[in-house]
């Protein structure tokens, strides 16, 4: 995986030969993206005497971010996971655009020249059918179109609307686990929904009540599920281990007055694992509950058996 960020808009490295370009922010690499990806790929078999190699081209961080800070949207993947699933998607090479006011006040034409044409050398060009670019987004597929009879590439704008009259979109994944729906942020996704983050010690109830329990502080930035019990995995990023099943907590812990938020993952039947510093990924897979102030521990431990046991069904199918 050939992978190269750009400085203040200022290219690192130029490609020596052609290429298929693909261009988005492809935030949490969804059903949609993968649609766009796949439409390159077969596009990169139909033009040329052999296929050129295809390049997905994302920003960091994201333009909004950028533009009007306060509506900046909290990021699905962070941009290593984000190169894991495009390549797995079928990425040749990913370019990292590191994105800033000089890039965000290029023309349409200045982009098309600059990424396009003199970086990547592309032959085509595929995106999806929202896809805008250029300062105050004045560019989209008709303008690349057109670009590209100038220029001499083929592009195309792939349809992203899904079933049950579902827009692909990240920002539709990003309500749906806003509000808990993991399930069906998961479909989108075509997996379910991940954070990661290093454990830390917590205030050690969990393991007093039976439930020893891996913390970790939600990542600054990023979506997090809506407060409450989720079914799901725990991985250690530091190894090539097997996902565990695991029942997670989100939230602040109410029974006991917390205030700080954390995610909290019970693997079960575990007990001996040491994960004090060690980098985890929180897969969540269903939701099985709100969170709930219990009135004292005896009553919040007769809850997370429930709990454990629905975990166990909601995790079987999986």
């Amino acid at each position: 995986m050939n992978v190269w960020r750009a400085i203040d808009g200022a290219a690192t490295e130029s490609r020596s030969t052609p290429s298929v370009a693909t261009i988005g922010v492809f935030d949490g690499v969804h059903a949609g993206h993968r649609r766009v990806l796949a439409r390159a790929r077969t596009l990169a078999a139909e033009i040329g005497s052999s296929r050129a190699p295809v390049v997905a081209v994302t920003f960091d961080p994201h333009p909004t971010a950028v533009f009007a800070p306060d509506r900046a949207p909290r990021m699905l993947t962070t941009v290593p996971q984000r190169l894991e699933l495009l390549r797995a998607a079928g990425a040749d090479e990913v370019r990292v655009l590191a994105f800033g006011p000089e890039m965000a006040a290029w023309s349409p034409e200045e982009f098309v020249e600059r990424i396009l044409v003199s970086e990547l050398r592309a032959e085509g060009v595929v995106v999806g059918d929202n896809f805008t670019y250029g300062t105050k987004a004045a560019g989209d597929v008709s303008t690349l179109v057109a670009s590209g009879h100038e220029h001499g590439f083929v592009a195309e704008g792939v349809d992203l609307d899904g079933a049950r009259d579902i827009v692909y979109s990240s920002t539709y994944v990003r309500g749906l686990i806003a509000d808990g729906d993991v399930s069906d942020a998961a479909r989108v996704l075509e997996r379910p929904h991940s954070i990661r983050g290093v454990v830390i010690e917590g205030d050690k109830r969990g393991r007093a009540m039976g439930f020893p329990t891996a913390n970790v502080l939600p990542p600054v930035g990023y979506a997090v599920p809506a407060d409450g019990v989720y079914a799901g995995w725990l991985r250690r990023c530091d190894d090539e281990g097997e996902p565990l099943p695991a029942a997670i907590s989100v939230g602040s812990n109410p029974t006991f007055d917390g205030v700080q938020r954390r995610v909290e993952s019970y693997v079960l039947d575990r007990d001996d694992l040491e994960l004090y510093g060690v980098e985890v990924e929180v897969s969540f897979v269903a939701r099985i509950r709100g969170q709930v102030r219990f009135d004292g521990m005896d009553a919040l431990v007769q809850r997370m058996h429930r709990d454990v046991a629905e975990v166990r069904d909601a995790l079987q199918p999986h």
